[in-house]
């Protein structure tokens, strides 16, 4: 599953560099897309602004089918307290447009299998897809709003993963 993972979280940088070149975050002093992976980052006391953070929770395996189908569900989310120019006001603003910017990252809904233990990252023979994502209602604390996505990425195992 891990190449599945990689694959998604990949095609999703990928598209938002396309769509927001302007959403990044420093980590650790370099400048990167503002897509983490919370599994792969040092731990955080707090959610990062104005970025998305990916957690993969649940796993499911289908054995039945003549190959074996893998699903994992994901969980995209992110928060922004607006900007300074309009004193956070914008919040709502912000967050919609964060909606706006994961709607168009997730289309098409697939992607090339990889294996990004390589380098070059090598092609597999299978894609990644997954299904359309599931909204969760807007969270305001005080300056803050949140949002979470649900998607469920699914792929098939291929001989050695």
């Amino acid at each position: 599953m891990q190449n599945a993972k990689d694959s998604f979280y990949m095609a999703l940088r990928t598209r938002l560099i396309a769509i927001n070149p302007e959403r990044t975050i420093l980590v650790r002093g370099t400048v990167r897309p503002g897509i983490l992976v919370e599994e792969a980052e040092a731990p955080f006391s707090q959610l990062p602004n104005d970025v998305f953070v990916l957690r993969w929770l649940g796993l499911a395996v289908d054995m039945d089918l003549a190959s074996t189908m893998t699903g994992q569900q994901c969980e995209v989310v992110y928060q922004t307290c607006g900007t300074q120019s309009f004193g956070g006001l914008d919040r709502g603003r912000a967050l919609s447009a964060m909606d706006e910017e994961l709607m168009a990252m997730i289309q098409p809904f697939y992607t090339a299998k990889l294996n990004y233990a390589a380098t070059p990252p090598a092609g597999m023979l299978t894609q990644v897809f997954w299904d359309e994502p599931v909204f969760s209602p807007i969270v305001a604390q005080r300056d803050l709003v949140s949002r979470s996505a649900t998607i469920l990425i699914y792929s098939y195992q291929e001989q050695g993963e």
